[in-house]
């Protein structure tokens, strides 16, 4: 057959095809784009890998002890560090959620003393001395809280970013004074959104646990 076992990409009778040129103007390419960015990664400083990063002295920080989830951590934060950062960055629980960080969608919320607050709005240092608790503290993947059960049995949750603080303020809610019906229930549960939509679940799932107890 004629041309049987040439390559495609090779030059026939000295003439440059369209394909070779392509690959060698792309090649080219490459090659120039890529050398100062190899260069510049050569040159750049090394990234601080968390270890070292857990180590580092923060300027002007404070001790604090923190009592969360029925246990004690002193720990060093800056002064204008929230309460949803110190559990998050540096107690490194991070059931508690970081959304808005205005404290307008609810995910953040944790018990203060038995009382739910969001903790993006209030700093770590005015609760030393303070009982807090977070999701972590609430059950456990083999002993579960009525409440998370009975989101999971009701799938009162989607993808679960807003999960975590509209369970804390339920369980808050159980202790609050609230009307028997649904509308009350979404009054009381007005300060946590759920972008997916999944309300009338996550409704069912306190009603449910209003009713048993």
């Amino acid at each position: 057959m004629h041309g049987e076992g040439k390559p495609r990409n090779e030059n026939f009778n000295g003439r440059v095809t369209r394909r070779s040129f392509l690959s060698q103007i792309g090649a080219a390419g490459v090659t120039v784009s890529a050398a100062p960015l190899v260069a510049r990664a050569q040159s750049a400083a090394p990234v601080p890998t968390a270890s070292s990063r857990a180590t580092e002295r923060i300027e002007n920080a404070i001790p604090i002890t923190l009592s969360v989830n029925g246990k004690s951590a002193r720990v060093e934060v800056d002064p204008r560090t929230t309460l949803l950062d110190a559990l998050r960055e540096t107690l490194s629980l991070t059931g508690t959620k970081k959304g808005c960080d205005h404290g307008q969608c609810g995910a953040c919320t944790v018990h203060v003393n038995g009382r739910r607050i969001n903790s993006c709005l209030t700093l770590a240092i005015m609760h030393e001395g303070d009982s807090i608790t977070t999701i972590e503290g609430l059950g456990e993947p083999d002993n579960l809280h009525p409440m998370q059960a009975s989101f999971v049995e009701h799938d009162g949750y989607q993808c679960g970013y807003c999960t975590s603080g509209q369970i804390m303020s339920a369980v808050a809610l159980l202790k609050e004074p609230c009307g028997p019906g649904d509308a009350d229930v979404k009054e009381l549960m007005s300060g946590n959104i759920c972008r997916c939509g999944a309300y009338p679940n996550i409704v069912a799932a306190i009603q449910h646990v209003r009713q048993r107890a």
